[in-house]
């Protein structure tokens, strides 16, 4: 487990409730070599075509921190080490509920093979060179990982 992560992070869903925030989602910004990971939605799917990190939803007695590492591993056959919080993004999904997405930066031990089980389609791209079908919250999550 990361130690530097904010207590924001880790309070109870119960705190988020001030916020409106009714789901939680967690990913892991994973670098390798200048190069970031993104997955690109299934056709089909809300927000097809769109590059995404790996992420997903937080389970029931699940940590935000285990749920990154755990929709990694789901999503891109990747087993990571979470290296810092980068941040959160706050968004409204189609049924209209709101929700919090918490971000990581993180490594993996081997890059390869990327085994994709909700995505069409993967790169690894440099942060100065992304596809133009990247979302301005990802966009800005991948910024801020800059700037550190």
């Amino acid at each position: 487990m990361c130690r530097n992560i904010p207590p924001s992070v880790l309070a109870p869903v119960e705190d988020a409730a001030r916020d409106g925030i009714e789901r939680f989602g967690a990913g892991c910004l994973i670098r390798d070599r200048g190069r970031i990971l993104l997955l690109r939605r299934k056709q089909g799917d809300c927000m097809a075509g769109q590059y995404e990190l790996p992420s997903g939803g937080v389970e029931p007695g699940e940590s935000v921190e285990e749920a990154a590492l755990r929709e990694t591993l789901e999503e891109c056959g990747l087993a990571v080490t979470i290296t810092g919080y980068l941040g959160s993004v706050d968004y409204t999904n189609r049924k209209g509920q709101r929700g919090r997405q918490y971000a990581f930066t993180a490594t993996a031990p081997s890059t390869e093979p990327i085994i994709l089980s909700e995505h069409d389609d993967f790169v690894w791209v440099r942060p100065n060179a992304l596809p133009p079908n990247v979302s301005d919250p990802v966009r800005g999550l991948i910024a801020l990982a800059e700037r550190r």
